[in-house]
């Protein structure tokens, strides 16, 4: 299929910011073939002529541009700085002038007529090397000879210490082969001898950012877009370090320079659309990533970066697509499969999630997020052993990463390896780390450090499950009692609900929970707390029956009442309830004989649960709901008041304070005893 002249530019254009001349000026000339007055064809090929110093062609090519749409500043520049660069002074005044009518800017304006003064008095510019040297030193350049292009590039410099051309062609050498401290001299180098070379200071901030030297890239690519505000390049490369700098405002902005520039520039949409992701602005995300596979449909970077947004959009479908075409459009990219997994995980599809991970990690050995991840779903397949393989060889690749040594830490301490998962969370310094820390030494009886640890976490004002439950269980064990930050009294804080008196639950509640457990997609996780049942593995709201259910929704409301019912309450979790949170949830179906045994969830802030199928009780409490304030080896002996029993039928909702300790009474009938579960979860 032939290109559009359009296409033939955006091209060429493209070709031109890749340094790739020799191709940006066969696409020009091609354009030219078919319209020899094409006024961006002309200009762009005047640019790639100056950079050869062929001042007359380069003059003749901007004429032409101007002629054919004097309504461009940049035309008329560049074609005032030929007229003076070839000492045509009349014809430059004229231009000046006209270019005045034309609405050039007053500033630039006089910045050239200065030069025009200066050159006119008789300023001489700095010897220069031929046209053939330079020509030779670019070929070298762009087919990737670099040292041959080296060795050209340092004769020039030193024969023309004052051009600065080869010396911003070192600095692109020296970046290439990774040496970015020579890159850097360089490209300094070249922005002191010509300062108002829009295009070196761009190559300084590509050098800057390289390094890490986010701020000063920044001001580098500022003056790049000051003295050539057209340089759609460095826009785009301004926005890509206010990312970096977690100025997302001032990316997007520069981003949107860029595209009004060169609205057919698709790198721009694409990083403009993941900007927008990060600003929460997921609508105009999608429409910007789209707007790029538009432009360019085989973008694999934006095929992936619209998977992300629509996965946030909770469109899991729509995302798997996506993911899936950037992998096909880019066979080594190993990021989609990445994010494939995470999402297939949050799913229950383990064993997919899993092949995800692993191919991640085959085309990026280091890939650490893979191998983390690759770890957390082994977990939760039961496979500790391999779990802790891949998180070690994570920590290998990044020994400083929190998160992992935390996650290490919980496999460790679901393990019952206390000794050792106290090390890894000792390791860690995020927040969610220190309660487990305090676990360990409460479980390993080591008291003075347990209270140690328990009374530093309060006194620094800490609200959470854990340190809520950890109040309890201790003065059980130690006869100790302490106030309680998160809750003193969590079983008044039980709130139930008859579900079938508000929604039709039969439809809602019961038809998509048989959907999702004869679904043979669905996934199932271990569960040791879990006798004669199976539990769906991810995070059962992901799932697209769930969605259309509108069950979240309604869990959502509920939730909302039972913070009304409680608002006067002086408690902890209600008086320091969470900014933002998740629900994250799951299904779990028992036979006859099923039972849950004592638990409680630590990342949970309220826990609930909506009974699906209660079968017939043949006994008082068959299958019903046992709310304690501490775990099993406490409960039997405890008194009444520390504990309560829920009397649940099909219908029923239960909401509770995750601190609580939580277990079911054995039921024998023999209908499935189906039951919704889920965690209010802050976003930390």
């Amino acid at each position: 299929m032939e290109l559009t002249i359009d296409q033939t530019l955006q091209q060429g254009v493209a070709a031109h910011n890749n340094g790739n001349l020799q191709e940006a000026e066969r696409l020009y000339r091609a354009i030219l073939d078919v319209q020899p007055k094409h006024p961006d064809a002309n200009h762009n090929l005047g640019i790639i002529a100056v950079s050869m110093n062929q001042s007359d062609a380069a003059l003749a090519l901007f004429k032409t541009a101007v002629d054919g749409n004097s309504n461009i500043e940049q035309f008329w520049l560049s074609y005032i700085e030929a007229l003076i660069k070839l000492r045509q002074f009349e014809d430059a005044k004229r231009a000046l002038k006209k270019g005045k009518k034309k609405g050039v800017a007053k500033a630039k304006l006089k910045t050239l007529i200065e030069k025009l003064i200066s050159v006119r008095a008789g300023y001489i510019p700095p010897a220069a090397p031929s046209q053939p040297e330079l020509q030779a030193l670019v070929d070298h350049y762009q087919n990737g000879r670099y040292e041959d292009a080296e060795h050209c590039a340092m004769l020039l410099s030193q024969q023309f210490p004052r051009h600065p051309f080869s010396w911003k062609i070192l600095g692109g050498i020296y970046k290439a082969l990774g040496r970015m401290t020579d890159a850097l001299a360089a490209g300094k180098k070249a922005t002191e001898l010509d300062p108002r070379d829009s295009e070196a200071h761009n190559s300084l901030g590509v050098i800057l950012e390289g390094l890490g030297r986010f701020e000063e890239a920044e001001s580098s690519y500022k003056k790049s877009v000051f003295l050539k505000p057209d340089n759609y390049g460095a826009h785009c490369n301004l926005g890509n370090v206010m990312r970096k700098l977690i100025k997302f405002e001032e990316a997007a902005t520069a981003y949107r320079q860029a595209i009004a520039v060169q609205p057919g520039y698709a790198e721009a949409h694409n990083n403009l659309g993941v900007t927008l992701k990060e600003l929460g602005k997921l609508e105009e995300s999608e429409a910007s990533c789209r707007r790029a596979i538009a432009i360019a449909s085989g973008y694999a970077e934006a095929y992936y970066n619209l998977g992300n947004t629509l996965q946030e959009l909770g469109r899991i479908e729509d995302a798997e697509v996506n993911y899936r075409l950037a992998i096909t459009l880019k066979t080594d990219y190993a990021e989609p499969h990445n994010n494939l997994g995470i999402m297939l995980e949050e799913l229950g599809r383990f064993a997919d999630a899993e092949l995800s991970y692993r191919q991640a990690i085959a085309l990026k050995s280091d890939f650490v997020d893979a191998y983390s991840n690759l770890g957390n779903v082994l977990k939760e397949n039961g496979r500790f052993a391999d779990a802790e393989a891949s998180y070690r060889q994570a920590i290998l690749l990044k020994p400083d990463w929190d998160n992992l040594h935390h996650n290490l830490g919980v496999l460790l301490f679901e393990g019952k390896r206390y000794d050792l998962a106290a090390e890894q969370f000792e390791l860690s310094d995020i927040h969610k780390s220190k309660p487990y820390a305090i676990k360990c030494s409460y479980l390993q009886d080591e008291k003075a450090i347990f209270y140690e640890k328990f009374d530093l976490l309060v006194n620094q004002g800490e609200i959470n499950a854990t340190i809520g439950s950890l109040g309890f269980r201790s003065e059980f064990k130690y006869g100790i009692k302490k106030s309680n930050s998160f809750c003193n009294d969590p079983l008044k804080y039980v709130l139930t609900s008859d579900l079938n008196e508000q929604y039709d639950f039969e439809k809602i509640f019961v038809e998509t929970a048989r959907d999702v457990l004869t679904d043979s997609s669905v996934s199932y996780k271990s569960q040791g707390h879990l006798t004669n049942g199976v539990q769906t593995a991810g995070n059962i709201f992901a799932q697209s029956k769930v969605i259309k259910a509108k069950i979240e929704g309604i869990i959502h409301a509920e939730i909302a009442k039972y913070r009304i019912h409680f608002k006067d309450s002086g408690e902890g979790f209600i008086q320091s309830w969470p900014s933002s949170y998740e629900i994250r949830g799951w299904l779990v179906s028992m036979q006859s004989g099923g039972k849950l045994a004592p638990h409680m969830h630590d990342t949970g802030w309220i826990t609930g649960s909506v009974y699906i199928n209660v079968p017939p009780k043949s006994k008082t409490d068959n299958g019903n709901l046992v709310l304690c304030l501490s775990d099993q080896q406490h409960v039997l002996g405890v008194k009444k008041s520390h504990q309560s029993t829920i009397d649940v039928v099909t219908g029923s909702l239960c909401l509770f304070p995750s601190s609580l300790y939580h277990y079911t009474v054995p039921f024998e009938e023999t209908e499935d005893r189906i039951v919704l579960a889920f965690d209010v979860v802050p976003n930390i």
